[in-house]
């Protein structure tokens, strides 16, 4: 199978959402690989808050990882968020997002997004910066999707309830392509 033939998952969506648990889930569920989310590893080296650089450096870490994992990949690949997480920290934190984060968004897409709901609870993590505002980055995270005219499904639900809707989605898209 060549890399144009992989089918490319993103589960998305603020943070405490379980993203990561989900992302190894459904790699496991379909046999495949995931992509870690490169800006945990490159956060929990900083020793200060992440500065407009970094957020660049995250923006190559993440592309680079997944282009390195893709290869790998067993039909699909379930990516642990995407680069659009730089955008969107960006503009919360320095009120803009890097140009060349906003240029290449329309140059990576995914085949479908998961944007993992709001509806578990909290778990504290040193990496995890806003319990507050869980809703307000759920809305940002709709209207970028929207705004890249992504195909993207919610995704709700507590336990393996959360984890069988997730691939209720998948399976839906696969079967429809």
């Amino acid at each position: 199978m060549i890399k144009s033939d992989i089918i490319k998952i993103a589960v998305v969506g603020p943070e405490s959402t379980g993203k990561s648990h989900m992302s190894k889930y459904l790699a496991r569920h379909y046999q495949t690989v995931w992509v870690p989310e490169y800006a945990r590893e490159y956060c929990e080296k900083l020793t200060e808050p992440p500065t407009w650089q970094d957020e660049i450096n995250m923006f190559h870490g993440q592309l680079s990882l997944e282009a390195t994992i893709l290869p790998k990949a067993n039909k699909l690949l379930i990516c642990d968020t995407t680069f659009i997480t730089v955008k969107i920290w960006s503009d919360e934190i320095f009120g803009k997002a890097p140009q060349e984060v906003i240029d290449e968004l329309p140059k990576h897409p995914y085949d479908l997004y998961l944007l993992l709901d709001i509806d578990l609870p909290w778990q504290d993590d040193p990496l995890r910066d806003f319990p507050h505002k869980r809703e307000h980055f759920l809305d940002v995270w709709h209207k970028e999707l929207q705004a890249l005219h992504a195909n993207y499904v919610t995704i709700s639900g507590t336990g393996q309830n959360r984890y069988q809707n997730a691939v209720n989605a998948i399976n839906a898209y696969i079967n429809s392509n």
